[in-house]
């Protein structure tokens, strides 16, 4: 019987903190570490991660510094959290699965599941069953293979993939779905930096930021826009520390004011964490729910006046005239903004907008880095490009310490795209890995995730394959996306940890235990290492120290091999067993495939790794123009009927994408408690509501349904007025398949219209 018990709320509130960081992120790291496993475990994991020769951190993509510039200790709080979490000592056998039914461990919370422990054995639960029960790899292999080639088209199939995954995998789960005949390649960037990919790729050609680490440390002015960086990525802290040091400024735009971005204490350096710490936002604006998109309307606004008033000295002319299209049908219609509409849709004054303008001006390096908060709105995508308008005015993109920074929150999700793991590959890609591997790739597109759940819900598709990730916890309307799930044929998850995925079961279901990134991948071939990119497009390799959990793991990339070799036989002729053996054959294909990745294993070699090219960095643009695109953006704003609020779901502090480590969210003063909503303190009075009522969460949506998330405890908290916050997983329920970002098709997680119910007493 497990020892781990499924906590109970004992919620207790303090204040806020005004600060991140310091010694508390070091002592919570340790204690959480030392409760997962040894201390020696515990030194030889946190010894090697993010270092050259050692494992990159499975937490965030935020980029490592050079080599011989690295601290000790180059990881943070979460950072150690979660890469003890994967080294944890407990282990989830054959033994586990008999005690308890799918229907009991269905019932258990996330944080439940996951504190049991690694995964040692492939499990199945064959048709009929209430429990899952051990297979062998080989029966495995078997019948995922049937069912495959049972289906009466390979787009009934769906390959989904999380940012977890490496470079050589994700290459090899790509090119196993295409040589199949399908493009149905949903990821988790569907669900969280789609609207980047679609703003970017139309505004600037490539769908990636166009900053370096470099670029952060040198900027005059830096944006952190709809970002939690002491709990998502808490090393970008240090660099905008770095960026302080050296003169530069930060803004913060939120409707929460965040620890991080108010002081930092930097863990690593004995001299910064005594006092204060350092002050990173110069100026912060609480913003309303939706509102950026009004916001750099009004700042564009303000530069095309301030160049009237001193024609010549605010935009760039020569980089609008030879770089860029568009300007002039831009400049018209960013004059017809109205200063009105602005300041209801930001809650902002205009004397705090004319502050970050006249901060602006007095900037020639600016850069702007967002991330879900701006992605996750319905305009997500026209919000975004208006950032890259007004990027573009000053000419601030291409040149040193100004530019794009889409910040990414999962460890290899950009370097799963650059694999080609996107239902909508360019033919260009599609062509070469055609060519390379002698077969012809289905050319229409597949489906992203939102589509691929609609295709469950009405039978157009009845087989789902999971590498990495929590599918059912990461993804909107939970109710549809779980009866979805339960009606496919069969579900596979290839996993390192339990979770709610593996308890969601088509009729067949598999569990596929795989090794993590701190373990040692030892094939036939010897010592294996495999790589991944970070945010920055800096590609360098991880290699795993630790002795794997169980005998019977596989790496992602023989799970995927050898489902390959066993679906497909040898038509295509793609050399699947070489792939398992030695990993430098995968890269010596992606080299002939992937522009940029010429002479892979010679460079990747080298500590550090190597850089992408970025073609918006030598004034190459990949649109239609071949230019850079000024777009019209028409003014939007996200209204609640009166009585309701906008809902934006975020992490706890405790918290790595959908698993909790704790029921805790310390900087925010939240403890012992998950269902609690936030909600600024004059929006309570007017609602009747006081602090710690318990309330229910009741969404509205266009189709009329209601959809209600039970018993949350109000809390009174400095959000913007009108705007409130839950936690998610537990507020996905809340969120409608179809509530999609334009263009993106990307869920709208910050703009959930909802009014708060008194729970009932039976509820």
């Amino acid at each position: 019987m497990s020892g781990i018990e499924d906590p109970v709320d004992d919620l207790s509130v303090t204040p806020p903190k005004t600060w991140a960081t310091g010694v508390p992120a070091v002592t919570h790291a340790l204690e959480y570490a030392l409760g997962q496993t040894s201390v020696r475990r515990t030194a030889l994991t946190l010894l090697n991660i993010n270092q050259a020769k050692g494992f990159d951190c499975p937490g965030c993509a935020w980029p490592e510094p050079q080599p011989g510039k690295r601290h000790l200790n180059e990881y943070c709080e979460n950072g150690g959290k979660h890469i003890a979490d994967e080294a944890t000592s407990r282990r989830v056998t054959a033994g586990f699965f008999r005690e308890h039914s799918i229907a009991e461990l269905d019932t258990k919370s996330d944080y439940w599941l996951n504190q049991q422990g690694r995964l040692t054995e492939p499990m199945v639960k064959r048709p009929g069953a209430t429990h899952y029960e051990p297979v062998g790899w080989d029966e495995a292999f078997g019948i995922l293979a049937e069912e495959l080639r049972s289906l009466a088209s390979p787009d009934e199939a769906l390959f989904y993939t999380s940012g977890r995954l490496n470079n050589e995998a994700a290459f090899l789960l790509q090119l196993f779905a295409r040589a199949y005949g399908t493009n149905n390649l949903p990821d988790c960037s569907n669900m969280c930096h789609e609207s980047s990919g679609s703003a970017l790729g139309e505004t600037l050609g490539i769908g990636k930021g166009s900053v370096s680490l470099d670029d952060i440390h040198e900027a005059d002015l830096i944006f952190v826009v709809g970002q939690n960086p002491g709990t998502n990525h808490p090393r970008m802290l240090s660099a905008l520390e770095e960026t302080k040091r050296n003169g530069g400024q930060v803004v913060a735009v939120n409707t929460l004011p965040e620890a991080g971005l108010m002081r930092f204490k930097h863990p690593q350096k004995a001299r910064r964490v005594i006092g204060r710490g350092t002050e990173i936002a110069d100026q912060f604006l609480h913003i309303r729910a939706g509102g950026d998109l009004a916001l750099f309307q009004a700042l564009n606004l303000l530069l095309l006046e301030a160049e009237d008033e001193a024609p010549g000295t605010v935009l760039d002319h020569g980089f609008i005239a030879s770089d860029t299209t568009g300007f002039e049908a831009f400049a018209e219609h960013a004059r017809k903004t109205r200063w009105e509409d602005v300041l209801e849709a930001t809650g902002l004054t205009r004397e705090e907008i004319e502050e970050v303008h006249r901060r602006v001006l007095a900037s020639r390096k600016v850069i702007v880095c967002w991330a879900m908060g701006l992605t996750q709105q319905k305009h997500g995508v026209p919000s975004i490009r208006e950032i890259v308008n007004f990027l573009l005015m000053r000419g601030s993109v291409g040149r040193p310490g100004a530019g794009v920074c889409p910040v990414r929150g999962h460890s290899n999700v950009q370097g799963d795209r650059t694999m080609g793991v996107w239902e909508r590959m360019p033919q260009e890609f599609l062509d070469a890995l055609g060519r390379e591997f002698s077969f012809t790739p289905p050319s229409h597109h597949g489906l992203d995730a939102v589509d691929s759940i609609r295709a469950m819900r009405d039978g157009r598709a009845s087989f789902f394959l999971g590498v990495a990730g929590n599918f059912v916890r990461a993804t909107p309307d939970s109710e549809v996306t779980e009866a979805a799930l339960r009606r496919c044929r069969l579900t596979a998850q290839i996993s390192t940890k339990l979770n709610r995925s593996h308890t969601v079961c088509g009729e067949t279901a598999l569990i596929l235990p795989t090794l993590g990134r701190s373990d040692r991948d030892v094939q036939e071939g010897g010592l294996q290492f495999y790589t991944v990119e970070d945010s920055m497009s800096e590609v360098h390799a991880s290699r795993g120290r630790l002795a794997p959990a169980s005998p019977h793991l596989l790496s992602e990339v023989a799970i995927i091999s050898r489902l390959a070799r066993r679906t497909l036989g040898d038509q295509p002729a793609i050399p699947w067993e070489e792939f398992e053996r030695d990993y430098g054959t995968i890269r010596d294909r992606i080299s002939r495939v992937i522009p940029g990745f010429e002479e892979f294993n010679a460079r990747v070699d080298r500590p550090g790794g190597f850089t992408l090219p970025n073609p918006v960095n030598e004034g190459v643009y990949p649109t239609p123009s071949g230019k850079a695109v000024f777009t019209r953006n028409a003014f939007t704003m996200l209204r609640a009927p009166e009585g309701h609020l906008i809902l934006q779901t975020l992490r706890s502090h405790d918290q790595w994408n959908t698993v909790p480590y704790a029921m805790n969210d310390r900087y925010r003063g939240i403890h012992n408690a998950r269902r609690v909503v936030l909600v600024n303190p004059a929006d309570l009075a007017a609602l009747g509501l006081a602090d710690r009522d318990l309330v229910d969460l009741v969404g509205l949506w266009e189709d009329g349904r209601e959809r209600r998330a039970r018993a949350f405890r109000v809390i009174s908290y400095p959000t913007s007025p009108g705007s409130a916050a839950a936690y998610y997983p537990e507020t996905n329920v809340l969120i409608p398949l179809d509530s999609v970002a334009d263009i993106s098709n990307c869920p709208t997680s910050k703009g959930v219209v909802v009014r708060l119910e008194p729970t009932a007493a039976d509820g």
